[in-house]
């Protein structure tokens, strides 16, 4: 692989990155607050890359310029002519391995296959990664109440439900079913991007559908319960909630949950 290729996959990498950030795939990899980060990134490449290529450009030109003197000495030094020819017979003697090729395998990767978000699998695999939350601001008089699977289960276990006492609240989030059936539903919880991403489980009893399939995007309707069992994976807390219906819904643009600070 060559300057000149190099600096072709910096530019299709750099354009990837851009393509990512002004649509929603970023999204995939990274929390939201983070595109800045990637339209830079993709930037950068891109300058990168075309400064590569006007090096290589420029550098080509002057080896030309080498061979031009060389078959037409003139007054140059012999000793200095034959330093510069070896030299520029070294450069085109010498090639990089093809397997250095295989670097474009993840950029065509990224480019032509966008990875679908967590699910189920790495839920039912992953201990909650519930946290205390620090401080429970106000909730708005909606009714029904939307609210985040954090939010919701933050409030259920350490402010034992006190802001949601007699509340109508409203949850979405993908279907995980446990080892002996108990159906959750699950959001992934984002500190940075994907890779770090841990789930926030909420179990669901009450008018709970009859037929389950894991991750399946679901939103649902129900009251608070003090009712709460323990995670099989770390023993964190699992709080419930009384499901009164409970409709399928298409996943979102933005599958995972920013709120939590872990």
């Amino acid at each position: 692989m060559n300057r000149q290729a190099q600096a072709a996959v910096l530019f299709l990498l750099g354009a990837s990155l851009l393509h990512a950030a002004t649509t929603d795939l970023y999204l995939r990899y990274v929390k939201q607050g983070l595109r800045p980060l990637v339209l830079v990134s993709g930037a950068v490449l891109i300058a990168a890359a075309l400064a590569t290529a006007w090096y290589e450009r420029k550098r080509a030109r002057s080896r030309k310029q080498a061979q031009t003197q060389a078959q037409h000495p003139g007054a140059e030094h012999p000793g200095a002519r034959n330093a510069h020819t070896e030299h520029v017979d070294a450069e085109h003697a010498h090639r990089e391995p093809r397997i250095s090729w295989l670097l474009v395998l993840p950029l065509l990767a990224l480019i032509l296959v966008a990875p679908p978000a967590l699910g189920s699998y790495s839920a039912t695999r992953t201990g909650t990664a519930l946290q205390e939350p620090l401080a429970y601001p106000d909730l708005p008089a909606a009714d029904p109440l939307p609210l985040n699977v954090v939010d919701y289960a933050g409030r259920a276990v350490y402010d034992h439900g006190r802001t949601l006492q007699d509340r109508r609240i409203q949850l979405t989030g993908f279907l995980a079913l446990d080892r002996d059936g108990t159906p959750y539903l699950v959001r992934m919880a984002l500190n940075c991007c994907a890779a770090d991403a841990q789930p926030v489980k909420v179990a669901l009893t009450g008018q709970v559908p009859p037929v389950l399939q894991p991750d399946t995007w679901l939103r649902v309707t129900g009251t608070y319960t003090p009712r709460r069992t323990k995670d099989p994976v770390n023993g964190g807390p699992i709080p419930f909630i009384e499901v009164t219906e409970a409709k399928p819904v298409a996943e979102p643009t933005d599958p995972y949950d920013e709120s939590w600070n872990g």
